[in-house]
Formats: C-alpha cells, sequence, structure tokens
C-alpha cells in the first residue's frame, strides 16, 4: 500500500527537524519534508559558512524561496551578485541559475523553502556523502544533482 501523501498539522520546535551535518559547513535541519507536508513544501534552516557556496546550479524540480536570518548572504541571479541581509527575501523559480556565498568573516542563516518538496532528499544524500580533504567527490555530486533534477550552470561572474 502506498504511503499517506496528505498534509498533516505538524508543529516542529526550535531544535527539532532532522539534523543533517555538512562538517565545517555546519548542520542543516530539515524541519519539514514532503512526509508531512503531503509533497508540497520542504522547509530547510540551512547555515552559511564564510567563502564560496554551491557552484551556480539550476533546480528543474522546484522553486526556492530563501529568507536570511543572520549575516548577509549574497545571491547570484542574472549575472549579478547581490548581498541580502536579515530580513530580506530571494525567490527562485525552478529554471533560474543561481548561487549564493557568504561574503562576511562569521557564520549566516538563511531558510530554505522549496515547492514542491524533494529536494530535502538531496541535502540528505549530500550530506551522507564521505568527504575527502578537499570535500565530497565532485563527480559523486554531480551525479546526486543529476537524479534530482539539478544541472551545474555556466560559471559565474566574481
Amino acid at each position: 500500500m502506498a504511503a499517506d501523501r496528505r498534509p498533516r498539522p505538524t508543529i516542529v520546535q526550535p531544535g527539532g527537524g532532522t539534523a543533517l551535518d555538512f562538517g565545517a559547513s555546519g548542520v542543516a535541519s530539515v524541519m519539514l519534508g514532503g512526509e508531512q507536508t503531503g509533497g508540497t513544501l520542504a522547509v530547510i534552516r540551512t547555515p552559511v559558512a564564510p567563502g564560496p557556496g554551491p557552484a551556480p546550479h539550476v533546480h528543474a524540480l522546484e522553486d526556492e524561496l530563501f529568507l536570511v536570518v543572520e549575516g548577509r548572504i549574497s545571491y547570484l541571479v542574472d549575472g549579478r551578485w547581490t548581498a541580502v541581509g536579515p530580513g530580506g527575501v530571494v525567490y527562485l523559480p525552478r529554471g533560474t541559475p543561481h548561487a549564493y556565498r557568504n561574503d562576511g568573516a562569521a557564520p549566516a542563516l538563511h531558510w530554505l523553502l522549496t515547492t514542491p518538496a524533494g529536494f530535502e532528499r538531496f541535502f540528505a544524500r549530500l550530506a551522507a556523502e564521505p568527504v575527502g580533504a578537499s570535500g565530497p567527490d565532485p563527480e559523486r555530486v554531480v551525479a546526486l544533482m543529476r537524479d534530482h533534477g539539478l544541472t551545474l550552470a555556466d560559471a559565474a561572474p566574481g
């Protein structure tokens, strides 16, 4: 029998959710995933360590909404970087090439909401990847991306 995919009321307290350890990048928390929302939404609390973030990429399966809570995070959208501070919002419809980075010296924090849900499964698989001295194996990461409807975009401007 198929799993029940109906959304259900859910309350997740601070410090709750499913912790995903990304080593030096910090611990992300999947606060809501497809299991709770009937596949409609995922909510992930994501620390952003100082320095570069993910390579420019495109999501084919979900829209993303970033809510900046702490620090300043720069987002690459439409070929240019824009710094966003606490209280700022970045909406990226599926198909939009983008990246983000923390240009500051201290960790930053944003919430990531995706519609529909599913991206949280990619995040969990990525966190489970073995990490060598230079990070996870890039070929494995690209394969995981492909499995979840993500592709690398053209190189970003500095």
